[in-house]
């Protein structure tokens, strides 16, 4: 049986329906148009009726009140969860290269949690295994029409998939795609690759297996482990030749696939192109797929290729007499390519600080995961009249924290230099 736990409202957008059924924040949420609320799907669902009905409790008094909702009016209801029916859905598994498992200490509490919860896959694009779903979450998922999910899936051979994730379950995979398929429900997958584990042979089945379920299961991103300081002492990352070879392997069935299928329907992550000395594709190699690929780390620089010549721009207003830019190592080259660019077009000095990841190891090499701590020591040298550049992906934790938790502005006060923050892809 479904637990009900409260729906606490925390803000209500001005001139919303909610706002004039009269709904103030600290009201709960109890029902809407009499549907029990699990979640914000529900609400959402329930919400799309022209006539609503909201039951609410206040200050220990329940109040019913109705409204009539326009044409693509907004609810305007924020919640101060997403889920109200109890906790997410954690995993199940336990992967031996499972990255919150070899998550370092003392970062943001979130970032422990092993989150496999289907729910959050329909909302926020999270990936998940589809080992511990129910009876009542696949009947939810095709009742409801949850659309798109996202699914890791590593390997479509069981018995390998069963041994990376140590689950039985696992097993299952290409079951439970079909089960999504035939339920209208669009799929895109991501196969995380390990050395000697789930690539070569294995990598050309689950590929195969995969574009088979086309279109329902509409992508599939090929990324390489990611290991830190704490991963088991029983693997290891791909060699720069390793790496050159999957590319050159996943290439070769996106070209097959384009012929047969119209798309290219697997995607190599940037990092196996720039650890292969090669270039990224143009803009229409990722089939407009892009706001699902860059999830995982697909199409990142192709994007910020293409937005340079704004983001130069943004870059120039900074001004300073020099300019330090902040990157993790595996995009340094590329990125001082574009800093002689810049100070050719500009005249502003512009230098690359590829930035060692003291808080995962060296073996960690992408931008996103540099912490604070890291980028406190790279910088601690930099000149006067210098403006450091920094990525906005390092602090996309809550209210623009990194993952150690420290603001730009923060940063930019220990170092007592101007500290800007800026959106490109890298």
């Amino acid at each position: 049986m479904t637990s009900y736990f409260p729906a606490l409202i925390t803000a209500v957008e001005p001139q919303s329906v909610a706002a004039r059924a009269g709904i103030m924040p600290g009201d709960v949420l109890l029902a809407l148009n009499g549907m029990r609320l699990r979640d914000v799907i529900d609400v959402s669902i329930s919400a799309a009726a022209p006539r609503l009905s909201f039951l609410v409790e206040r200050e220990g008094q329940r109040k019913r009140l109705p409204a009539r909702r326009r044409y693509g009016e907004p609810l305007g209801l924020d919640f101060a969860e997403e889920l109200f029916d109890g906790p997410l859905h954690v995993c199940r598994n336990a992967c031996d290269f499972c990255f919150v498992a070899q998550m370092a200490p003392d970062l943001r509490p979130p970032l422990y949690v092993k989150d496999d919860d289907y729910r959050l896959s329909f909302l926020h694009g999270n990936y998940i295994s589809l080992t511990n779903l129910s009876p009542a979450d696949w009947e939810r998922i095709a009742e409801q029409a949850l659309s798109p999910l996202y699914v890791s899936v590593h390997a479509t051979d069981p018995d390998v998939r069963v041994s990376l994730m140590h689950n039985p379950r696992a097993a299952e995979i290409l079951a439970q795609l079909r089960r999504l398929v035939d339920a209208g429900i669009e799929v895109h997958t991501q196969a995380v690759l390990l050395p000697g584990r789930n690539d070569g042979a294995c990598l050309d089945r689950t590929i195969t297996d995969l574009a088979a379920l086309y279109p329902g299961v509409r992508s599939l991103c090929v990324v390489p482990v990611g290991l830190t300081r704490w991963h088991k002492p029983t693997l290891r990352p791909f060699t720069d030749a390793e790496a050159r070879a999957t590319l050159e392997q996943t290439l070769a069935h996106q070209a097959r696939l384009r012929e047969t299928l119209g798309i290219g329907f697997v995607y190599p992550s940037d990092e196996w192109y720039l650890r292969a000395g090669e270039p990224v594709p143009p803009l229409a190699a990722y089939d407009d797929l892009l706001p699902v690929l860059v999830e995982n780390g697909v199409g990142m620089v192709r994007l910020f290729m293409e937005r340079w010549p704004a983001t130069q721009a943004r870059i120039a207003a900074l001004g300073g007499e020099r300019q330090t830019w902040v990157t993790g190592t595996l995009f340094a080259p590329l990125l001082r390519a574009y800093a002689r660019r810049f100070e050719a077009e500009t005249g502003i000095p512009a230098e690359v600080r590829a930035v060692p990841n003291a808080a995962f190891g060296e073996t960690v090499t992408v931008t996103g995961l540099l912490a604070g701590a890291d980028l406190l020591a790279a910088l601690a040298a930099t000149a006067t009249g210098e403006v450091i550049v920094a990525p906005e992906v390092i602090f996309r934790g809550p209210e623009g924290r990194t993952l150690d938790g420290v603001t730009a502005e923060e940063l930019s006060a220990r170092l007592g230099k101007p500290l800007a923050v800026v959106d490109w892809e890298s």
